[in-house]
């Protein structure tokens, strides 16, 4: 079965199994006239759904892409996004075929792929295929830390970084009433959220722009003091907001019909939460403009740590 749509193909079915159901999931899609063909994508799919044919990449299967995106930020291009469409449905067992064919790397890389984002229930699949066929877990980075061969698994519970439940102590007793008492907000503009701004505001003419990823204001204490005073605050998530492309060309337009400054970009620690700067970056290149970065980092007990 071949699919086009306005420029975008995605070569399917040919792999797929008898019985497999179609549902609506999310899936990528390749943009040809953006693919340049160079590959990069090819390595960051360790499920083996992407190919490169006739100088393309192409989804070779929806069986074996699982909607992840792990192939998205290493495309140069841009061409690689996620979308939502009926598809074949994701079947780990099969994918875990392709995947220990080739080799103890791939399936390092594939179980932290799984780890990384969530999917724990994938995770836990992978593992008992492994271990169904006697092949040895290599060393990898689990959801419960670090993996050595020889040591058994323990029941995943947690997840990812971005979502993994933690407990954080904190001294209460400390001029808690007279720190809220004299904070001051910095806010000098609504809406925040990307989604709802209006990209021809004029608070933007001159601007200095701080990017926020929307975890960042309640996990570090001085965002106003620190981060928001002066500038004109634009917040979105990369992991659970779905039009990343969108975004994208709000910020083209934005940039495009201001002069913008500067740009404080301020993320979370956790892998996903690197996309507001993928997302930035993008959006400079579709605007052609280039404004200064300065990118910080929040831990999620509040630290801060600059970016070297």
């Amino acid at each position: 079965m071949l699919g086009v749509f306005s420029g975008t193909h995605n070569y399917c079915c040919d792999l797929l199994v008898s019985g497999s159901t179609s549902m609506k999931r999310k899936i990528i899609s390749i943009d040809e006239d953006k693919c340049t063909g160079c590959g990069e994508c090819i390595p960051d799919c360790p499920e083996g759904a992407l190919q490169i044919i006739d100088g393309k990449a192409r989804l070779v299967s929806d069986l074996f892409c699982d909607g992840l995106g792990a192939c998205i930020g290493t495309c140069p291009e841009g061409a690689i996004s996620v979308i939502e469409r009926e598809a074949e449905a994701y079947d780990e067992k099969v994918v875990m075929e392709t995947i220990v064919r080739q080799g103890e790397g791939v399936i390092k890389a594939h179980l932290e792929h799984l780890a990384s984002h969530g999917q724990m229930d994938l995770y836990n699949e992978a593992l008992e295929y492994l271990k169904e066929h006697t092949i040895p877990i290599p060393s990898h980075e689990s959801p419960l830390g670090p993996h050595e061969p020889g040591q058994p698994c323990s029941p995943a519970f947690a997840s990812c970084p971005g979502i993994a439940a933690q407990s954080i102590t904190r001294d209460t007793t400390a001029g808690t009433r007279n720190q809220s008492e004299n904070a001051v907000s910095e806010l000098r503009q609504w809406p925040v959220q990307l989604k709802l701004l209006n990209a021809a505001a004029p608070y933007f003419d001159n601007a200095d722009l701080l990017i926020a990823g929307d975890c960042v204001p309640f996990a570090y204490a001085g965002f106003h003091a620190e981060f928001l005073k002066g500038r004109i605050v634009i917040i979105f998530c990369p992991k659970l907001d779905s039009d990343i492309d969108g975004y994208i060309t709000k910020l083209a337009e934005i940039f495009s019909l201001h002069s913008i400054k500067s740009i404080m970009v301020v993320h979370m620690e956790v892998p996903c939460c690197n996309g507001v700067r993928y997302v930035i970056d993008e959006a400079m290149k579709k605007s052609g403009t280039h404004i200064p970065v300065e990118e910080k980092t929040i831990t999620i007990d509040g630290g801060i740590r600059d970016e070297t």
